[in-house]
This record gives C-alpha cells, sequence and structure tokens, in this order.
C-alpha cells in the first residue's frame, strides 16, 4: 500500500480556518479596544461602534437591514432562539410546527423538546436527493400551524433546498418561515427578502470566521420569546455581554466570503467535479445527495460491503481530514437520520464518506484524496466478508 503522506483537509462543513486576516482584525478587541459596548465611556464607544459595522456587514451578506441582526454564540444558539423562541410567543395562536426529517440536531433535537413542552411537529420526508417539496409544506399547514423550518442547505449530503418555495408557501398561510443557512452563508447567494424568510441562522466559523459567533435574522414584525434573560444587550432580545472580537471577525470574515463568492464558487465547484468523478469511478459507489442543486464545496459518497469509520481512520493515516457526516454526530454510533431520510438501507448507509473542499483546497489534494480512497475502499473490500468476488483484488482467504 502507498505510504505517501501529506497533511489535506477535507472537512470545511465542520469547521473552517480563521483568516490569518480576520484573526488580525480581533487582536485589537482582546487588548486595547477592550471595553464593554453598554458602558459610555469612550473606550466603550470604540466597541459599541465596532459592533454596528459588523452588524452592518452581516445584515449587507443576507439583504437585510443592521437593526434586523441579532448576535447570537453560535448557529445552534440561533435555531433555539429561533424555535423557542416562536413557540412559546405565538402559543396562543397554535402549538403545531414543520420541519423536515434531515435537518441539523439543532433543529430536530429542539423540536423533540418542544414536543415535550406540549407542542405538535410534523417531520416532513424527503425525496431521494433530500429535497423538500413545497407542496408536502403546504399540506402538513393546519390552523394550528405557528413555524415552518427547513434548512437552506443540508450538512452532510449538501442538498440546496427550495427555500423561496418554501417560504412563498409559509407566507400564503400566515405562518413564520425559519432557515437554518449555517452550511449556505457565505457560500451561496441570499436574499431574505426575495426569499421570503422570516428567520435564518447563521454561524461564523462555517465562512472562515472565529468559532462562538453567529447571528439570527429576524424580520420585520416577528415576535419572539428572548431565549437568554439578563441584561439588555441586543436591543432587550438577547443578554450577555457582546464577544466584540468575535462579532467584528465574523463580521469581516462574511464580507470577505461575500465579496470572493462569485471566483471560489467557480473554482471550488470544478475541484468537487473532480473529486466526484474520481470517487464515482470506484465501482459500486454512489453520490448521496442532489447531482446539481447541492453546495459548491460538498462531495458525499457511499461506498457499498464496507465502513465510512474504517475508511476514515485509514484517511486519517493518510493525512486527509474527513468525516461521515455531520461533526455533531462523529461520536455517534447511529446511522445518519439524514441518509435514512433519502431511503438508503441501514447497512449502505454506514459505508459513507463526507467529503468538504474548502479556498484552500488546490487539484494535487483532489488527486491525492482520489487515489488514497481508491486503495483504501479496495484493501477494506479485500476483507470485508461481504465483497462479492468481482470487486476483490485477490481470491478470498481460507
Amino acid at each position: 500500500m502507498n505510504t505517501e503522506k501529506r497533511l489535506v483537509y477535507m472537512d470545511h462543513a465542520a469547521t473552517t480556518a480563521t483568516r490569518p486576516e480576520v484573526a488580525a482584525a480581533m487582536v485589537p478587541y482582546m487588548t486595547g479596544h477592550f471595553g464593554n459596548p453598554s458602558s459610555l465611556y469612550d473606550l466603550a464607544r470604540v466597541s459599541r461602534e465596532a459592533v454596528a459595522a459588523a452588524r452592518e456587514q452581516v445584515a449587507a451578506a443576507i439583504g437585510a437591514e443592521p437593526k434586523q441582526i441579532y448576535f447570537t454564540s453560535g448557529g445552534t444558539e440561533s435555531d433555539n432562539w429561533a424555535l423557542k423562541g416562536v413557540a412559546f410567543a405565538r402559543k396562543a395562536k397554535g402549538n403545531h410546527i414543520i420541519t423536515s426529517a434531515v435537518e441539523h440536531h439543532a433543529i430536530s433535537h429542539t423540536c423533540v423538546w418542544l414536543e415535550k413542552q406540549g407542542f405538535s411537529v410534523t417531520y416532513l420526508p424527503v425525496d431521494r436527493y433530500g429535497m423538500v417539496d413545497p407542496a408536502a409544506v403546504e399540506a402538513a399547514i393546519t390552523p394550528e400551524t405557528i413555524l415552518v423550518s427547513v434548512m437552506m442547505a443540508n450538512n452532510e449530503i449538501g442538498t440546496i433546498m427550495p427555500v423561496a418555495e418554501i417560504g412563498a408557501v409559509a407566507r400564503k398561510h400566515g405562518v413564520l418561515f425559519h432557515t437554518d443557512a449555517v452550511q449556505a452563508v457565505g457560500h451561496i447567494p441570499i436574499d431574505v427578502r426575495a426569499q421570503n424568510i422570516d428567520l435564518l441562522s447563521l454561524s461564523g466559523h462555517k465562512f472562515r470566521g472565529p468559532k462562538g459567533t453567529g447571528a439570527l435574522y429576524i424580520g420585520p414584525g416577528v415576535r419572539l420569546d428572548p431565549l437568554m434573560h439578563g441584561g439588555a444587550q441586543e436591543r432587550g432580545r438577547r443578554a450577555g455581554t457582546e464577544n466584540v472580537p468575535g462579532i467584528v471577525g465574523m463580521g469581516m470574515a462574511l464580507e470577505l466570503a461575500t465579496a470572493e463568492m462569485e471566483e471560489n464558487t467557480r473554482r471550488i465547484t470544478a475541484l468537487r467535479d473532480r473529486l466526484t468523478a474520481g470517487l464515482l469511478s470506484i465501482p459500486e459507489t454512489y453520490l448521496n445527495g442532489h447531482p446539481e442543486r447541492r453546495l459548491p464545496n460538498n462531495v458525499n459518497v457511499v461506498f457499498a460491503y464496507i465502513e465510512g469509520e474504517s475508511i476514515l481512520l485509514m484517511l486519517n493515516r493518510r493525512g486527509i481530514a474527513a468525516s461521515t457526516g455531520s461533526a455533531c454526530s462523529t461520536t455517534s454510533l447511529e446511522p445518519s437520520h439524514v441518509l435514512m431520510a433519502c431511503g438508503l438501507p441501514h447497512e449502505v448507509v454506514h459505508g459513507s464518506l463526507r467529503l468538504t473542499l474548502g479556498e484552500q483546497t488546490t487539484e494535487a489534494d483532489v488527486d491525492y484524496v482520489i487515489s488514497a480512497v481508491m486503495e483504501i475502499v479496495q484493501r477494506l473490500r479485500d476483507m470485508s466478508p461481504l465483497t462479492p468476488a468481482e470487486l476483490r483484488s485477490r481470491p478470498e482467504s481460507g
């Protein structure tokens, strides 16, 4: 077996490296400009102005107004706030929430918790590509429905949902529409007004900003209860001293990602397609997610007869960082709920591999990964008792 080893990071859906210029921009707000934005003196004013500037940067990236952006600690907090905040604020109107079967656990586990509080949740099925049908959303709406929450792009298989159409359905029936856009912001164009979005969650470390930063867009006229109680920060809707360095970094990272989106999409899509073609040349390998309506950087495949965990361990020995699905579920032995919802058999789901590319990925990285995966898959298939004779490189022993 080839023993060549080089570091290739292909897990950008899990997290990204903070850009050097972003990290540099954050440092002054941890040292000289350390003032609390809520205080009255000049030192605090500098921090307050920095937060305001970042709010403008985030708003501009999604077609919102600065006053509609509320900073949080990340995507999970934003998702929790959107769902719980709307649920309890609109409880008198109804208790029914609609979501999909392929949401991130920040949504699905929050919905399970809300069910225990007396709310009713409909988990819509998806097609083989992981796509929600807007007609199914409309059919599920009842007089009790208060919220629809469907993600913008799936974190495991990269499928981009028909968000504008789903938002239009929700608006037609007077139901609020939230989208978890953690994997989409900074990677595909977003316009909250044109896409009929009432609430949108985003996370800074998915587009080369710092970890521990996020935001919730709250559209005009949307009423929701606070998730965090305490001080009057974020105009009284989200208590807690602002993470000024993180907010500054997230704003700058998103502004840069948006400005470079067209060029990055063109280059990374070409690399993604090269990687996909190389992996699909391996017999009995199948692409997960929509073949066209998918994130520019996402490749998710399944290899028959072997397990993804074994592939990951062997890839790691070759210096390749990848995953089988959501980073938040890596330690779980449960099969991917996303792939199961797409209709894949239980035994096939365990053979999945997710590779997500980034700005620093090169053609040489892609070719190295293809070569390594080909060798590893063949080696594992040779060891697997499930592999048919025609896919073995040598006869079965014994």
